[in-house]
Parts: structure tokens; C-alpha cells; sequence
């Protein structure tokens, strides 16, 4: 057996405890994010893991399959903490905190034979690197995932179909439109159509910063699905630097019933439907023409 493997086998209870100290020490721990408890818990699983698989064979094969359960945990541990929001840096920092304290305990073994406490060092440090770099790469695909989770999440809630009236619903738009964001505003709509029978739909774009002739398309693709479902669509919110750059843009949106605002364009949608809306003694009534 690797003279380090063994006197890291045999040292396995002082190494937890040495790393558990200079993680507690540690300016940046983040007992807000995970209590000391279940870091101890989880280092402990770790280190019990990572020293039960260490052989004369594999302490300089980081690819070795007698690692598999510890690329598992460090793969566990770098999605959780992509989720509870560490860093890419605090969890590097994690994996090579262990390293310090792996290298601690060969230097107090072997200080008397400075020769082997080199050799020895060079494996244990290109070991934990590797498996560094394995956490850091599990961490971004955790931190990937949780972004476009968030991502889907917020176009869900920034494109709310509201039912205004019987036979209108409004589509709000906040933020820019893309092929993507599109998709799911065609959706929504088109869908809340479908179980509303509404047959009006007003897009509102007062929210949207900026019309290009990207965004223009976006726009007349969701009005031509609208139609398509048997729905008038009506787009309001064109502001005077918005209607400036659609016509300097040469964009053609005359076939398209387009408002200043979303009260004209419930006005029109009224005025379709043959609806009158009147404020009497308090009270708003509906009346039918």
C-alpha cells in the first residue's frame, strides 16, 4: 500500500477533524446556507468515503472506479449547493479546504523524511485537484439547471393572460421578446382562448423597452395564431418612440388594430362587441346595444 494512503487511513479521524476545524475558522463560511451540523455530517460522509477507497493502486488515478462513491457524494454536494445558493468559489473552496488538511497530516508524518513528504504530497495534491475540477463542473450544471428554471418561471409569470371582460382577455408583455418568449406567449393566449372562448385579446407592449424588427415579427406571428384560433387581436401600448421606430424600421402593421394605450384599446374591444360600459349611482352595469 502507498505509504500516504496508509498513514492517511490510519489518521482519518484527525483529518475530519482538522478540516472541520479550519472550516469553522473560516471567514467565509456560510452558516446561513447550512448549519454546522449538517456540515459535519457531510464532510464526515465524505472523508469516511474518500479515505476507505484510497489503495496503492488508485491514489494516482483519480478515474479509478474504486472512487465512483466519491464522485457520487461530490456530485451530490455540488448540486445542493447550487440550489441553496453557494458559490462556484465557496464550493471549490469546500473540496480544497480537505486538500490543506490531507497535506497538514502527511507534512506532521513525514517532516523527517522531506523526499517521500514530497512524493507523497504530489499524488494527494493532483488527486483532490481532480476531483476539484469534477465539483466544479457538477456545480455549473446544477447552477445551469437552476437557471433555466428560474428562467422558465418568470417568463411564466411576466406573461399572465388576465380575462379583462366576458370575451376579452388582455396579455400584458413586460421585458424583450424572443423566439423562446414567444413561444410561450402564443401559448398561453392561444390556450386560455380555447377554455375562455374569448374573442378578443389585447397584447399590451407597454412594457416592452424596445420594438425591432425582430420583435415586430414576434408580434405579428402571435396576432396570425391568434387569428388563426378565430380571435380578433389588438395590440396596444405603442408609445410615440415605438411607433417612430416601427415606421422607420418600414414595418407594415395596417392590417393590425393597434392602441396608444390599454384603456383604448378595451374601448374598441367594447365597441366590437357592441358593449356599453356606463357608471350609474356607483355601480358599473353592463349593457348590451
Amino acid at each position: 500500500m502507498a505509504q500516504s494512503a496508509q498513514i492517511l487511513k490510519n489518521k482519518k479521524n484527525d483529518i475530519l477533524e482538522l478540516w472541520m476545524k479550519n472550516q469553522l475558522t473560516d471567514a467565509g463560511l456560510r452558516d446561513d446556507l447550512m448549519s454546522n451540523e449538517e456540515l459535519r455530517s457531510q464532510s464526515e460522509e465524505l472523508v469516511d468515503t474518500l479515505i476507505g477507497s484510497l489503495s496503492a493502486d488508485n491514489i494516482t488515478d483519480a478515474e479509478s472506479s474504486d472512487f465512483d462513491g466519491v464522485i457520487e457524494i461530490l456530485g451530490g454536494i455540488s448540486i445542493t449547493r447550487a440550489r441553496q445558493g453557494y458559490s462556484p468559489r465557496e464550493t471549490g473552496a469546500y473540496v480544497l479546504s480537505l486538500k490543506e488538511a490531507l497535506l497538514s497530516i502527511l507534512e506532521t508524518e513525514l517532516k523527517n523524511d522531506l523526499a517521500s513528504l514530497y512524493e507523497e504530497s504530489i499524488k494527494v495534491s493532483r488527486l483532490i485537484d481532480n476531483f476539484s475540477i469534477i465539483t466544479f463542473e457538477t456545480f455549473i450544471k446544477g447552477r445551469e439547471e437552476v437557471i433555466l428554471r428560474q428562467t422558465d418561471e418568470i417568463a411564466e409569470i411576466s406573461t399572465p393572460v388576465i380575462r379583462v371582460w366576458d370575451g376579452i382577455l388582455a396579455l400584458p408583455i413586460i421585458g424583450t421578446l424572443d423566439s423562446s418568449r414567444t413561444q410561450v406567449v402564443m401559448e398561453n393566449l392561444l390556450q386560455e382562448i380555447v377554455d375562455t372562448g374569448s374573442s378578443i385579446a389585447i397584447l399590451d407592449i407597454s412594457g416592452v423597452p424596445a420594438v425591432d424588427s425582430l420583435v415586430a415579427q414576434h408580434l405579428i406571428k402571435t396576432v396570425s395564431a391568434t387569428r388563426l384560433m378565430g380571435a380578433e387581436c389588438i395590440i396596444s401600448g405603442i408609445r410615440p418612440e415605438i411607433a417612430q421606430t416601427i415606421v422607420h424600421l418600414g414595418i407594415d402593421l395596417s392590417n393590425i388594430v393597434t392602441k396608444a394605450s390599454l384603456a383604448h384599446a378595451l374601448k374598441f374591444a367594447f365597441a366590437t362587441l357592441r358593449l356599453e360600459v356606463k357608471k350609474k349611482a356607483g355601480v358599473v352595469v353592463e349593457k348590451a346595444n
